[in-house]
């Protein structure tokens, strides 16, 4: 049972009458300033649901005096915002890629809604400024391109997609060399060897890097090129340029051959031709096209 109340002898405050192992609670009244503040606080409050949206009701809320809705405010902030775009979008929709990228004003326009776009939904895979990750997604900021990087060639990429479910994606498939039997480990370590010298580097095994080119320039040639410089138009990637998608060791190169990986990027003409156009730029700008 708490003891009774008494007076400090050392403050001159009175106790709660509480106490514990010795230690007795001072009755200490709480800071004039902190008061205020505490009633101004229960005021506003008071004041604000007078005013404003604030408590729930069975059908609905309490609308307030000054009948403020902050989602009508939303509507009328997008529509307004919508309306100033409409003028850039209608002159998008009306122009093709060339007439855009040459139109300063409208490019600038076009850059930052494709950006907005690519952020939205290429980051995940393409990474922030297309930097491209590991596991085949190819960087879109260099000068490499798997389909050409003319502005119409990633448009088309854009729209239809790679190995997508769009009738008229774009699809290139190497045969998986290793699986199928087509070539033994043997023959598939050689090419891998020429592969490599191909992409500048030295020659670990001169010997199996020429038998490897044998090889390569029946089997490989016909798609990649006799120098590796590949075929945008099959989708066959340069091998002369150290840029790899699925790594540029001798052992993941192999790999490779023997039983390679297909990416996937989806068909993205569901965003509408408006969004793809200003994809199209903005990817174009990224890695400066072709």
């Amino acid at each position: 049972m708490a003891d009774q109340p008494e007076i400090d002898r050392l403050t001159g405050q009175k106790t709660t009458g509480h106490q514990w192992d010795g230690i007795k609670e001072l009755n200490t009244p709480l800071p004039k300033w902190w008061l205020y503040v505490f009633y101004a606080s229960i005021l506003f409050s008071l004041v604000y649901v007078v005013l404003y949206p604030a408590i729930p009701t069975l059908t609905g809320y309490t609308r307030g005096i000054l009948g403020y809705d902050q989602r009508v405010q939303l509507e009328a902030s997008l529509a307004e915002q919508a309306a100033a775009r409409a003028q850039y979008i209608d002159r998008i929709a009306a122009s093709d890629l060339a007439d855009i990228q040459s139109d300063a004003e409208l490019a600038t326009f076009a850059l930052a809604g494709g950006q907005t776009a690519f952020a939205d939904n290429c980051v995940p895979c393409h990474g922030l400024g297309g930097a491209g990750q590991d596991g085949g997604y190819p960087s879109l900021a260099d000068d490499d391109w798997l389909w050409g990087g003319t502005l119409d060639d990633i448009h088309q990429t854009l729209q239809v997609g790679i190995r997508a479910d769009h009738p008229q994606t774009r699809t290139s498939m190497m045969p998986a060399y290793g699986v199928l039997n087509m070539l033994d480990e043997g023959q598939i370590a050689d090419i891998a060897h020429h592969v490599l010298t191909l992409a500048g580097d030295a020659a670990e095994d001169a010997e199996a890097a020429a038998r490897g080119a044998e090889v390569y320039n029946i089997q490989c040639a016909a798609c990649h090129a006799a120098d590796g410089a590949g075929n945008t138009l099959l989708g066959a990637p340069a091998l002369n340029d150290r840029i790899w998608l699925y790594g540029g060791t001798h052992e993941e190169i192999a790999a490779q051959i023997y039983e390679p990986r297909h990416g996937v990027m989806p068909a993205w003409g569901r965003l509408g031709d408006d969004a793809i156009k200003m994809l199209t730029l903005y990817v174009h700008n990224l890695g400066g096209g072709e």
